[in-house]
This record gives C-alpha cells, sequence and structure tokens, in this order.
C-alpha cells in the first residue's frame, strides 16, 4: 500500500517547509487500508517505490536548493489546502524518473457546462492511470463507535468521510469514462479506454478528547491520528501536560509535522492571550504540542483540533 515506510522520519530531517511537505505528501499513509473502490499510490510502479533511497537523495538535494519547487508552486494559486497537495503530488510525479503526467486537472464539459475534472492522467510502467487526489481531516463524533464512515466530519461540519468516498467513488473515478471524458481524452492522445481508475485519499483522523472512539472500519493501521477537543475542556487537556508548549498552526501548514525555528515559537505567555481573546463560535483551530530538539527548532509531538462548544450542532462557513 505505502511503499516508502523506510522514509517514514525523513520528513523531519529536512529544513525547507515546501519540501518537508512535499515529502509528507509522497511519504503519509492514506487513511483507508480498505477503502470502497480502487487505491493506488501515485508512485507504485516508479523506480523510487522500488530503490526508496533514491527518492530521499532527491528530497535531500532538492532542501538545499528548493527553488524549482518554489517557482513550480508560484505558478498557480495554492491558497486552498487541496490545491497545494495536488501541486506538489504533479511536482513529484513531473520528477520521477519513470513516471509522465499526460494530464492534470483536465475539465471535462458538455455543451459549455463543466461535469467535474480529471486530477491526474499519468502513463507508469503499469500502463495508464485516472487518479483521484485528496487530503482530508476529519473528527470523530463523540458519544459514537466511531466505527461508521458518517461518524467522521471535517473540521467545519461541512465534510463527511461517507460522503466523501462516495463522490469518489461514484462520480470522480467513473468520470473518465464518460462519452465527454472519452472525447476530451482522445483529443489529448489518449486511449482513455486503457487507463485504471483509482484514488489515493491522505490525511489526519482526530479522536474525541478524553473519551476517544474506534477508528472507522477498514481504516490504515498507520493512519495518521490526532485528538479533538471542545474549548470548554482544553483547560483540563492543558493539565494533562504541565509545562508543555502548545502554538496554532495556520492551515497552509497542516500537511507535514510542525518543525518551528525559535524566532516564530510563541512566548510562555502567547498561547493564555490567544485562547483568552478566541470568540466562542469560531472556526476549529489547529494546535500543536512542542518538544524543543537539540538543534534548537521546536517539534511538533502531537495535534489537537480545538473546536467552539456548540460543534458540530451549530455551524459556520470553514475557511
Amino acid at each position: 500500500m505505502n511503499p516508502f515506510r523506510s522514509l517514514t522520519d525523513l520528513p523531519q530531517r529536512l529544513r525547507q517547509p515546501a519540501v518537508r511537505d512535499l515529502a509528507w505528501v509522497i511519504l503519509a499513509p492514506p487513511l483507508l487500508s480498505q477503502p470502497p473502490t480502487r487505491q493506488r499510490h501515485p508512485l507504485a510502479a516508479s523506480r523510487w517505490s522500488r530503490e526508496p533511497q533514491q527518492l530521499a537523495h532527491w528530497l535531500l538535494t532538492l532542501d538545499d536548493d528548493c527553488s524549482s519547487l518554489s517557482h513550480w508552486l508560484a505558478e498557480r494559486s495554492v491558497r486552498r489546502l487541496g490545491l497545494y497537495y495536488e501541486r506538489l503530488w504533479q511536482f513529484a510525479l513531473n520528477s520521477a524518473p519513470d513516471v509522465e503526467i499526460l494530464a492534470a486537472n483536465l475539465p471535462i464539459r458538455r455543451e459549455g457546462h463543466t461535469l467535474g475534472e480529471l486530477d491526474l492522467i499519468l502513463r507508469d510502467d503499469d500502463g495508464l492511470h485516472h487518479l483521484e487526489l485528496a487530503i482530508k481531516l476529519y473528527l470523530g463524533e463523540q458519544n459514537t463507535s466511531g466505527t461508521a464512515n458518517h461518524h467522521w466530519l471535517g473540521p467545519g461540519s461541512r465534510d463527511r468521510l461517507d460522503l466523501k468516498l462516495s463522490h469518489i467513488a461514484e462520480h470522480q473515478l467513473p468520470l473518465s469514462k464518460t462519452e465527454q471524458a472519452l472525447s476530451t481524452l482522445a483529443q489529448e492522445g489518449i486511449n482513455s479506454q486503457a487507463v485504471q481508475a483509482s484514488m489515493w485519499v491522505a490525511g489526519y483522523l482526530f479522536y474525541p478528547w478524553p473519551a476517544g472512539c474506534l477508528p472507522p472500519a477498514g481504516a490504515h493501521p498507520e493512519h495518521l491520528r490526532g485528538n479533538w477537543v471542545h474549548q470548554r475542556d482544553w483547560p483540563a487537556l492543558l493539565a494533562q501536560y504541565p509545562g508543555a508548549s502548545w502554538q496554532i498552526l495556520p492551515r497552509h501548514d497542516w500537511l507535514a509535522p510542525a518543525r518551528i525555528s525559535p524566532a516564530d515559537h510563541w512566548p510562555n505567555d502567547q498561547l493564555q492571550i490567544w485562547f483568552a481573546t478566541l470568540e466562542a463560535n469560531t472556526n476549529a483551530q489547529l494546535l500543536v504540542r512542542l518538544e524543543q530538539s537539540p538543534d534548537g527548532y521546536w517539534l511538533e509531538q502531537q495535534r489537537v483540533f480545538l473546536v467552539s462548544d456548540s460543534w458540530p450542532e451549530t455551524l459556520r462557513p470553514y475557511r
């Protein structure tokens, strides 16, 4: 499922934030090991999957000079986390020695109406592939077993794991076999009849604190995880980690585990000041518990979503 398990700790060795996110995108396990449709790692047939040290060397070299990655990201807006995730995958696949991207974000239209778009059409040693990518963060509902996909909600309660999987399986993946897609792909010189459709969905699952819940059925045994807590319970959670350093993570930094420089690290009283001014119905905030490493940087040990006391009953548009 994940051919790069031997490189799991590599992102923490990288200094450049975008390179660390790139490494995380490639190395992170999927959320599910038993999804309702075909799942395939985008680099499954690459030489890098057979020789992971080649991938490690490429990432370490890029960390020394990340100008090519910076230019790539600057070519298009990546303000949304999902777009940033896709652009990082496109950079990786364009750089892989034996993978060719034939189309990316290809719109499929009928009579001027956009039916959707194909995230990636690529060619490798296993053939032609239509690949749908997604980065997702889901919170398990309190007072549920957690085993059902509908128990897992996005931070803004506008998304649910079961709905996302259904959309991928019933709309996004079949799109490449529609008459309109066949015609569009033919115009690109692609024999779409030979295209195999699959998905790759990565991210984090956040468990309610303190009671917890079970993971969704079919969750990958090594899926990335955190906790979530209502504002009213935040002081009690803090009390379990006396003297710990906590800091908020901006949305753009939600991929790789945090590595914060001494200059960007919050002073001791900053967390209390921030929490005291937090609005009761604010959107979910992602915080990380940090420990200082020998080189002075602060490294993530735990991540926690802080949500309003009304979550998920009272909803606000999530940005």
